[in-house]
């Protein structure tokens, strides 16, 4: 439940406040940029939060505050704002946003609606569009590494190994197999290949093979 200041509350209750949203993205390198889809510029706990920047939220705030993956932000690119340069450079990656219902008559009085991490972004003509994740997106990652038969490295990556320009356009289905006779990489190999999976409960022993393990 939020915690709504009393004044503002009881501007709501009236009738009397003039209500709107203000938007503020903190970027990793620190810089912050504010918008609001009022009318005019305000200022918001201190930052100046432009107005006609084209920026909404294209998800409900509870999904934005507790969903996994909410939605998306649109907005204009700006030469004083939002660039396609700076979204090219990654400065947009992980930046914080806090959004908050705004009484714009009287910008003190605010609450704050949710807080959502920017995933990705990404632009098309003069718009962008920013992939935003709510809090609980922490809890439907894999956090370390999980036991599989297959191989959870990047073909060509530090954990792979292999050289890519000696195999040029080659790709990897990450079974041993081929790690071991394409690539001759079994070394770095980063699966379970002999992890007993559901076919181990219908092997049997066959009569004139060898076991002696080699067999994967």
């Amino acid at each position: 439940m939020r915690a709504i200041d009393a004044a503002l509350a009881a501007r709501i209750a009236s009738g009397a406040a003039s209500l709107c949203h203000a938007w503020v993205l903190t970027r990793a390198d620190g810089a912050v940029l504010g918008f609001t889809d009022h009318d005019r510029d305000l200022t918001v706990a201190g930052v100046t939060c432009r107005a006609a920047s084209g920026w909404s939220a294209g998800a409900a705030e509870s999904e934005a505050g507790f969903g996994p993956g909410l939605a998306a932000a649109l907005g204009a690119l700006d030469d004083m704002a939002i660039t396609a340069a700076d979204i090219e450079a990654g400065l947009y990656d992980g930046a914080q946003v806090v959004c908050r219902r705004v009484d714009w008559s009287a910008p003190a009085l605010l609450v704050e609606l949710w807080r959502a991490r920017v995933a990705r972004v990404s632009w098309t003509g003069q718009a962008f569009t920013a992939e935003l994740e709510g809090p609980a997106a922490d809890l439907e990652r894999t956090a370390g590494r999980t036991y599989a038969r297959n191989c959870d490295a990047s073909l060509g990556d530090a954990r792979c190994g292999v050289d890519l320009a000696a195999h040029p356009g080659a790709t990897c289905d990450r079974r041993w197999t081929t790690c071991r006779t394409v690539f001759s990489n079994g070394a770095n190999f980063r699966g379970f290949p002999t992890l007993p999976g559901e076919d181990f409960l219908t092997l049997y022993p066959s009569e004139g093979e060898t076991h002696d393990g080699g067999r994967r």
